[in-house]
């Protein structure tokens, strides 16, 4: 199990917000839990000083391609970003020096994975240097994949049939449990079980991390092979738990 680091972006700025809340029919809507006064860049050169390897940059919305190009060259190779790419501009953010983009809602033709777009997708970044994000929300027994800014649920079930037909287009997963994600107050438990015992790839997850011994449960739960992302909580984001801490805990495990 890895810590991976996130750089989220929304007007230029690096943020942390709750998830979902970010919508074009209700800009009002946005719950910030924080804004930082440093740069994209600046904490970029954070993460590449204490080495930490494979996070990613988020843009959320329009207004922040020179906010990921600032990060991503501050670091070449050393993080992945997503955000609106598709075909045409995955390139862009490859040559600014991501080591990876992430794509969602671009493969999706309404509530269907569109696996013509995701193979056409494939072909051109190649499947070593894309990630799919998964970030999904629970309904039921199930948890769905959720695309538009988390917005719209769609009818791909997350379990070991979706992620074993995924695994040949990608080279990971990054998944946000929605529902809890920038709220702090605990981790989605049944989604990062079901990520240890059935995801073939690499996987990350993010959301609801409220405590430093988030990382032992979820190393735990997913069996050593989930990663893990932590935004809100970490005091370098206004949280409560020390990067330092998490550091020390990277060095141990």
């Amino acid at each position: 199990m890895k810590f991976r680091p996130c750089i989220d972006l929304h007007d230029g700025k690096v943020v942390q917000i709750v998830g979902g809340s970010l919508r074009d029919d209700l800009p009002g809507a946005l719950e910030t839990n924080f804004t930082s006064e440093h740069s994209p860049a600046e904490y970029a050169a954070l993460y590449r000083q204490n080495n930490l390897k494979g996070g990613h940059v988020i843009s959320l919305g329009a207004g922040n391609q020179a906010a990921a190009f600032e990060a991503l060259q501050a670091w070449p190779g050393g993080m992945h970003y997503g955000g609106g790419v598709n075909p045409d501009n995955a390139a862009d953010y490859l040559e600014a020096g991501a080591s990876h983009v992430i794509v969602t809602s671009w493969v999706f033709s309404g509530e269907k994975l569109d696996f013509d777009k995701l193979s056409a997708l494939s072909d051109k970044v190649g499947r070593k240097r894309l990630v799919l994000d998964l970030s999904c929300r629970r309904r039921g027994d199930h948890y769905y994949v959720v695309t538009n800014r988390w917005q719209t649920f769609t009818s791909e079930i997350i379990d070991s049939s979706l992620l074993e037909l995924l695994s040949v287009y990608c080279s990971e997963f990054l998944v946000h449990g929605v529902d809890v994600e920038g709220k702090s107050q605990g981790i989605e438990e049944p989604l990062i079980e079901l990520l240890g015992t059935h995801s073939p790839l690499p996987v990350t997850y993010a959301g609801g991390v409220s405590r430093l011994e988030d990382l032992d449960l979820v190393k735990a739960l997913g069996q050593n092979r989930v990663d893990l992302t932590i935004g809100s909580a970490l005091d370098i984001f206004g949280g409560k738990v020390r990067y330092m801490d998490v550091l020390k805990w990277v060095q141990k495990n």
